[in-house]
């Protein structure tokens, strides 16, 4: 296992076990955003870094009992408290890298990823790995519940030119990867960008 999986591994075990009661308040945050990849009944959905799986249950009633919803997460503990939580009743867990899903290509119509960008060792070949399971046209949602300058200063730091997640960087990081970004909003209560993928 590399470095960079060691280090996120550590960092989410160490969370898991009161993730949610943490964050209490990110229900409503994580049901709008899936709200807005405006998925179709009988899609099908990865969940990638899903953590404890709180994009579940929205991913869940957007497609319907004949959708698909997975959840994709490297850390063993976050899964573990998804299925304390019952939320494995609405997708399938899998315990797996989002830099390398065993997923055939262009078997998903949709890509949620909730705070995953700031994890991602290598960010352009891991969209686009997100990119191969995704079909031409299909969407990818990048989320957090809250914006970057309220998440910067929650962590106690300061925003930087280089942060991913700034329009600026991001926009062409996506182009790179595969997708083309359709809208961005950064704004205190949240995160939302939103990308189809290209032929």
């Amino acid at each position: 296992m590399s470095d960079d999986h060691t280090h996120v591994q550590e960092f989410f075990s160490a969370r898991a076990a009161d993730w949610d009661s943490r964050f209490p308040d990110d229900g409503p945050a994580y049901a709008a955003a899936v709200t807005e990849l405006a998925l179709p009944g009988g899609a099908r959905v990865l969940d990638a870094g899903c953590g404890t799986g709180r994009a579940l249950t929205p991913l869940r009633a957007a497609v319907g009992p004949s959708g698909v919803v997975l959840g994709a997460d490297l850390t063993p503990a976050m899964l573990e408290a998804a299925v304390r939580a019952g939320r494995d009743r609405d997708g399938q867990l899998l315990l797996t890298d989002v830099a390398a899903l065993p997923l055939r290509s262009q078997s998903l119509d949709a890509v949620f990823a909730a705070g995953l960008i700031a994890h991602l060792p290598q960010p352009d070949q891991n969209l686009r790995e997100l990119a191969r399971v995704v079909r031409k046209g299909g969407t990818l949602a990048l989320f957090h519940p809250i914006g970057r300058a309220a998440l910067a200063a929650r962590q106690g730091r300061q925003l930087t030119p280089d942060d991913l997640r700034a329009e600026s960087n991001l926009r062409p990081l996506l182009a790179r990867s595969g997708w083309r970004m359709t809208s961005y909003v950064d704004e205190d209560a949240r995160f939302l960008a939103l990308a189809v993928r290209e032929g």
